[in-house]
């Protein structure tokens, strides 16, 4: 996972810390919702909140091109408002996120699969320095980009708005994508229920409530823990609708960091590039999200 925690991030990570049927191999941090010192830290964080020990590496400090903006106003000064953390124990390892990934992708023996949840540049710069690496990742689950609407600007969704320029050379490369963007997100929300009923499972079950409980992405209907999402997905992608398209992502201009799906099958010959989530199933989403919690050992 490749992440940039974040409250969502945060609550993906648990999922993947604690579902037995995901062999997490490695934890990379970027710069997104706060700066890439304090993501890093979340990350591990996490990983200690639940005694596990996967290694974590810190990854870039900002997008490639554009300047930074991150989202504190959304998850707090720290990424994850809401929840006294005890300090973590561990340690980032001693390489840097890109040089993590390509050295764990090469080892091993078969393919990875690659899940962003935060910008793209860590990835960008994967495929920059060590192109190789393309032919060992069955694909990448990323949480971003949407089909018409934003919530960074009125075009663009947030983890694709912080760097942009990674986010084309992500979609250019040739890997297979899921885009898991905001036409799901937005309506797999965390019901109200829903936390009341996980802050009933221990320690975790209460972190995670009470974190969610402080993320501002929250309406009527509930909270949007988009990057909990690429889990939901990687383990039952039977829940989601998708389409395939020809993605391309705008990288100037009033429409900076939107993702533009050729859906008229206009151009690009015919060719695809993404399979996009359109639809999903918010029931069974949300009953996922408790099952999980309520069967972490914590």
């Amino acid at each position: 996972m490749d992440t940039d925690p974040g409250i969502d991030d945060a609550a993906a990570l648990s999922m993947a810390l604690n579902d037995p049927q995901i062999d997490l191999q490695l934890i990379t941090a970027v710069a997104g919702n706060v700066t890439v010192d304090k993501t890093t830290k979340n990350a591990l964080t996490i990983d200690n909140f639940y005694g596990k020990h996967v290694p974590v590496a810190g990854g870039a400090k900002t997008p490639l091109i554009k300047e930074f903006e991150d989202a504190a106003r959304i998850h707090g000064a720290s990424g994850m408002a809401g929840y006294d953390f005890p300090e973590p124990t561990d340690k980032a390892i001693d390489k840097s996120a890109v040089e993590a990934l390509h050295d764990a992708i090469m080892a091993s023996d078969e393919k990875i699969i690659l899940v962003p949840t935060g910008s793209y540049t860590n990835t960008a710069l994967l495929f920059i320095q060590y192109p190789e690496v393309k032919d060992h990742i069955e694909k990448i689950i990323a949480m971003g980009g949407s089909l018409g609407h934003g919530n960074m600007t009125s075009a663009a969704e947030f983890n694709v708005f912080t760097d942009p320029h990674a986010a084309k050379i992500m979609y250019d490369s040739g890997v297979p994508i899921v885009m898991v963007g905001l036409d799901v997100t937005m309506k797999a929300l965390i019901t109200d229920e829903t936390l009341e009923t996980i802050d009933k499972f221990g320690r975790a079950g209460h972190m995670l409530h009470e974190i969610i409980s402080h993320d501002f992405d929250h309406n009527e209907n509930g909270t949007a823990v988009h990057d909990a999402n690429t889990i939901f997905y990687l383990l039952h992608p039977e829940a989601y609708t998708t389409k395939d398209y020809w993605v391309d992502v705008v990288t100037d201009g009033p429409a900076n960091g939107e993702t533009v799906a050729d859906v008229r099958g206009a151009y690009h010959d015919g060719k695809t590039n993404a399979s996009v989530c359109v639809d999903v199933d918010a029931a069974a989403f949300n009953k996922w999200f408790i099952d999980e919690v309520k069967n972490f050992k914590n």
